[in-house]
């Protein structure tokens, strides 16, 4: 698997725009847009992404959640592009087959686990792949470091399951990745989470 993050202007306030390719370009990798954006110059670079003689260089979209951040570009990648976009979201236009909580999805030449992870919005997810132990994040708040923010049980569950997973790498909605320390960084969220006292059911 190789993962690319496009570039962007700096002008427009976006997300990071990841690309998912095989490792070897084969026919059948799946090559996934994660997130689209909203600046046109996510386009330009993917122009030039290696993504694979006799296929086309967007052949699926995964949208982490429905902030105009990480969507607004989704009408112009479907028509260049034509992929087939999945969201957990019902209620987004352009979306063509919903995501739920324990899915499996092919991105590149890998698959990857949905885990619905509401606390940004209800409709967050996050994207596992267990053999690399790489995990988008989107904008899921998994860097916590202070017990005073207010949790939802339904996050705390989320991020006890992320917990138990193997994650190495952690690619994010905004910002550079996290290469190093993951488990113990999202042990340390998990504790500080938990021990909120705004904590609600």
């Amino acid at each position: 698997m190789r993962i690319l993050r496009l570039e962007n202007s700096g002008q427009v306030y976006t997300c990071e725009v990841y690309l998912v390719l095989g490792s070897a370009s084969r026919l059948e990798d799946v090559n996934t847009l994660v997130d689209v954006g909203q600046d046109p110059v996510m386009l330009e670079g993917l122009k030039r992404a290696p993504t694979g003689i006799g296929k086309w260089a967007v052949e699926q979209v995964v949208l982490t959640h429905s902030h105009s951040d990480h969507c607004a570009l989704l009408p112009r990648v479907r028509e260049l592009y034509r992929p087939r976009v999945y969201a957990f979201s019902p209620n987004m236009m352009g979306v063509d087959g919903l995501l739920g909580d324990g899915d499996t999805l092919r991105m590149g030449d890998e698959d990857f686990e949905v885990i619905h992870t509401p606390g940004h919005s209800s409709d967050s997810i996050c994207l596992y792949n267990a053999r690399e132990g790489v995990l988008f994040a989107g904008d899921t708040p998994l860097l916590i470091t202070s017990p005073a923010g207010t949790y939802e049980a339904a996050f705390l569950a989320a991020l006890e399951k992320l917990c138990a997973r193997d994650i190495r790498r952690i690619y994010f909605g905004h910002g550079a990745p996290l290469t190093e320390r993951c488990h113990e960084r999202l042990r340390e969220s998990l504790s500080m989470a938990a021990g909120s006292s705004a904590a609600r059911a």
